[in-house]
């Protein structure tokens, strides 16, 4: 299995191979398994799920694969969520951010989360479901109930920032196997950061928190958008990451 998983390009083909076997739970979908990873499927794809903030959060197959320099924005916003904050988690995917932040605070915690795609609602509502958690399809703001208005402390939004014109730089495995509404951000990368900060306010507590994940050459345009929005912003960066956040406050 080693050989073969090498033989197609896995740089880690030791660690994936005893992921696998571990995972699979019969010859037959051990086989199924390796041979998916070998033509190129995402490896959480193949074992259904991603090690994130030290939890094991499903992911189906063709959905946006977690990634774990968004770790650094869970813990930053761990730092600011206090044992019974609401928490929003808008873009949420299969629901990691959200989740992870939940099980970090504490009981306590009111989750929320959206998403428009509805394979990714699904699978989030599985996750959510660990720690009480509520998760309601469509696009951003609009499925959420009206009493959330003006409740949310901590707004956590990892929106796709990726420039259309770069989509086909990124790696295979997401570009082929991941959905294009979860990487592609409009023309500068930021349309959909955009709207997740111009409505933030309206949603957030007096003092809540928005934590958005960005790039280094994009973060000034973030930081111009929240402060356009009248919140405070200024960013948080992790080089070991290569993980930057901007925080707005209300």
């Amino acid at each position: 299995m080693v050989v073969r998983l090498r033989a197609a390009g896995c740089v880690f083909a030791e660690d994936e191979a005893e992921l696998i076997l571990a995972t699979a739970r019969s010859a037959a979908e051990l086989d199924t398994m390796v041979a998916a990873r070998a033509a190129g499927r995402p490896l959480e794809h193949v074992l259904g799920w991603a090690e994130f903030c030290g939890l094991r959060i499903a992911v189906d197959p063709g959905l946006f694969v977690p990634r774990r320099r968004t770790e650094f924005l869970v813990r930053q916003a761990a730092l600011l969520a206090g044992p019974s904050a609401v928490v929003l988690d808008l873009c949420c995917g299969v629901g990691a951010l959200g989740v992870a932040l939940a099980a970090a605070v504490g009981p306590g915690v009111e989750l929320h989360a959206a998403d428009v795609d509805p394979a990714a609602v699904r699978c989030a509502r599985r996750n959510a479901a660990a720690v009480g958690g509520t998760v309601h399809l469509g696009d951003l703001y609009e499925p959420l109930p009206a009493g959330l208005l003006g409740r949310v402390d901590v707004l956590l939004a990892n929106a796709p920032y990726v420039p259309t014109t770069a989509i086909g730089l990124l790696p295979a495995e997401a570009r082929e196997h991941e959905p294009r509404v979860a990487l592609d951000g409009g023309a500068d990368g930021l349309d959909v950061q955009r709207r997740v900060i111009a409505d933030a306010p309206r949603w957030l507590a007096p003092g809540g928190h928005l934590l958005v994940e960005t790039s280094e050459r994009q973060a000034p345009t973030t930081l111009a958008a929240c402060a356009a929005a009248g919140l405070t912003a200024r960013t948080a960066v992790c080089g070991e990451m290569d993980a930057t956040v901007v925080i707005g406050t209300r």
